[in-house]
């Protein structure tokens, strides 16, 4: 503690962009710990605590330990911020998974969620109309909470309604 390096905790994995860390470790710290760097623009995954389920992404290279599922996404078949807005439709499923006390999760859990996978060009369009409903209900914050509770539904229901795909397993 006390250091310059980024080191990300689960309670600060949530809804949202990670612009910076509450602690930051020094190279000794990092040197005696399990951590490992996470290159920007990663799906996080909190997969202890209060927060398990919870998805971030961050915006930021940073490091954490075992407690943060990393997920680097090929940007040759996946677009990260569909990934992030997929895993965010599935958080109550997510934290289903968990066992325990303090309802953990682990790697293998978040491995095996199985993220439907259309055309590139269609997950940009995806993520980029999500995006465009997150900056909507969450720049309206302040005075407008109905407003903000109408925009939120109607996010969740489009979200849902193009994150919904034919089951090709037949």
């Amino acid at each position: 503690m006390g250091g310059e390096i980024p080191w990300l905790r689960t309670q600060e994995v949530g809804i949202g962009d990670i612009w910076d860390t509450g602690v930051k470790i020094t190279e000794a710290g990092l040197k005696n710990s399990s951590a490992k760097m996470i290159p920007e623009n990663c799906v996080i995954v909190a997969m202890y605590g209060a927060t398990v389920g919870k998805v971030g992404i961050n915006k930021i290279p940073l490091y954490t330990n075992q407690a943060c599922a990393n997920i680097q996404i090929d940007e040759k078949i996946g677009h990260y911020r569909y990934v992030y807005h997929f895993l965010l439709s599935q958080y109550e499923y997510i934290k289903s998974l968990g066992a325990g006390s303090q309802t953990n999760i682990n790697a293998q859990i978040v491995k095996k969620i199985k993220i439907p996978i259309p055309p590139l060009s269609e997950q940009e369009r995806i993520a980029s109309i999500l995006d465009k409903f997150d900056t909507l209900v969450n720049s309206i914050s302040e005075g407008l909470p109905k407003e903000i509770a109408l925009r939120q539904k109607q996010y969740e229901y489009y979200r849902d309604l193009l994150l919904t795909f034919p089951n090709d397993e037949n």
